[in-house]
């Protein structure tokens, strides 16, 4: 055919990155474009191993050539898939890629071609949309996730900067906080957000049932095993698999979690043939991982694995200032299910929710919520209607805190000087002692203070 002896010059006319490599991974083609894009030369890297972009679309296994070079190789192509590569300054550059494998006229694979499209001002753009989008509060939180306090904010950057990569993460926090909110907005906001998000509880299930989710099992693996079964790794493949309370995995599963990590692979219970999967890992615990892995209790080598993007789900008493965007969400969606209208809390109500501690975090806050709908005809949430817990501890711990504790008194002091110095601004008081001004509003309610009678006029916002 006349046109091939021009495929040079019409990959080279390309705006998009060209690369192709052979079956271990060296580079033996690059165009202009892929020159302009990574900013390297040609010549710097024909020969070189296509590791040197640090592409974390990849799955490299180096165990030979072919299939045993990467997973390319295996399925054959990629299509449409976001990723970072490093250019020659070793900064990371958000590209689209797309690859097929290439083989000679008797089928034998000869190597790949990769495109690379620069998408980084396109993801700047949606990263600053969503940006504009939250701070104008134009949809329904973040993905799901409720909160404008700042340690908020700082969560949901960090969830739009993991969520392009493959890492894994690994979610802290305690019981009730959303870890699986969390979770799932890094789905969604990730290239696999069209394919499966697959939630395994690790504490409910005992040793042989959890391997049984987690890996699948053939026909009389076991007694009852009376037909064949996958697996939720092979039911999250090409999406992310959830694994909630991971520090509750017995150590003999951790071993063979650690195996398929890091080899891509599965075995289902009771048969030896490994399955490929590719799956996005996202781990969520409430337990200290290094104290269990320094009893022996956790694998450390496990432990490294999943923690590679640690994230923190702040408990309710780290954000009080949310309470009320909470509690009204949850308003909101109760009365959009039930025949009661609520229109929200009075202030009595209000600053009951604002003393309480919430050991129970959201899960807690939300269940309050549910509790008041039962006792209120409608209209407003009054105090009477909340449960009995969330009114009575601030006055019992007012008291204990009196009676027992020297520091009570001192902290009360230190507010009432701060108060004091900035004419009862609780802004400004706030701004001083490094809190928010809902914390001072709320330690005026605790220790008491008569803001006319100890500070000499009425504070101001």
């Amino acid at each position: 055919m006349e046109m091939a002896k021009h495929w040079e010059t019409i990959v080279n006319t390309l705006k998009d990155g060209l690369m192709v490599v052979d079956p271990k991974g060296s580079i033996l083609f690059m165009n202009p474009a892929a020159e302009r894009l990574t900013g390297y030369r040609a010549e710097d890297l024909i020969g070189q191993s296509c590791r040197v972009l640090n592409c974390t679309g990849c799955d490299i296994f180096d165990r030979g050539e072919g299939k045993d070079w990467c997973n390319l190789y295996v399925t054959g192509e990629v299509r449409g898939k976001e990723c970072l590569i490093s250019n020659k300054d070793q900064r990371a550059i958000q590209v689209l890629k797309n690859a097929s494998v290439l083989r000679d006229s008797t089928g034998l694979m000869i190597g790949a071609i990769e495109t690379f499209t620069d998408i980084t001002e396109i993801v700047r753009q949606r990263q600053e949309i969503d940006s504009l989008r939250r701070s104008c509060r134009l949809d329904e939180g973040f993905h799901g996730i409720v909160g404008e306090s700042p340690i908020m904010q700082q969560l949901f950057e960090l969830i739009d900067n993991v969520a392009p990569s493959d890492a894994p993460v690994l979610i802290h926090g305690q019981s009730g906080t959303g870890k699986e909110l969390v979770a799932r907005a890094i789905h969604e906001a990730s290239s696999r957000n069209t394919k499966p998000f697959i939630k395994v509880n690790c504490a409910a299930l005992n040793e042989n049932l959890l391997e049984s989710e987690l890996f699948g099992h053939e026909k009389g693996a076991y007694t009852g095993a009376d037909r064949t079964r996958i697996g939720r790794f092979e039911a999250a493949h090409e999406g992310t698999i959830f694994l909630d309370e991971i520090g509750d995995i017995p150590l003999s599963t951790q071993i063979k979690l650690l195996r398929v990590l890091e080899e891509k692979e599965i075995e289902r219970v009771g048969d030896h043939k490994p399955i490929s999967v590719d799956v996005r890992i996202i781990s969520a615990t409430n337990k200290d991982l290094e104290a269990l892995v320094a009893r022996k209790l956790f694998r450390e080598d496990l432990f490294f694995r999943i923690n590679v993007f640690p994230l923190f789900c702040p408990s309710l008493s780290e954000r009080i200032e949310d309470i009320p965007l909470i509690v009204q969400n949850f308003i909101e969606q109760n009365s959009a299910c039930g025949t009661k209208k609520i229109s929200g809390l009075t202030p009595e109500a209000l600053e009951a929710m604002l003393t309480y501690s919430w050991p129970g975090n959201v899960r807690e806050l939300r269940n309050a919520i549910e509790y008041a709908f039962v006792l209120c005809p409608g209209g407003w949430i009054d105090k009477k209607h909340l449960p009995p817990k969330v009114t009575r501890p601030s006055q019992a711990t007012t008291s204990y805190n009196k009676a027992n504790s020297g520091a009570w008194n001192e902290e009360r002091e230190q507010l009432i000087q701060t108060l004091r110095q900035v004419e009862g601004n609780q802004s400004e008081a706030a701004r001083i002692l490094g809190v928010s001004r809902v914390t001072i509003w709320k330690r005026i309610k605790k220790y008491g203070i008569d803001l006319r009678a100890e500070i000499g006029r009425s504070a101001t916002a």
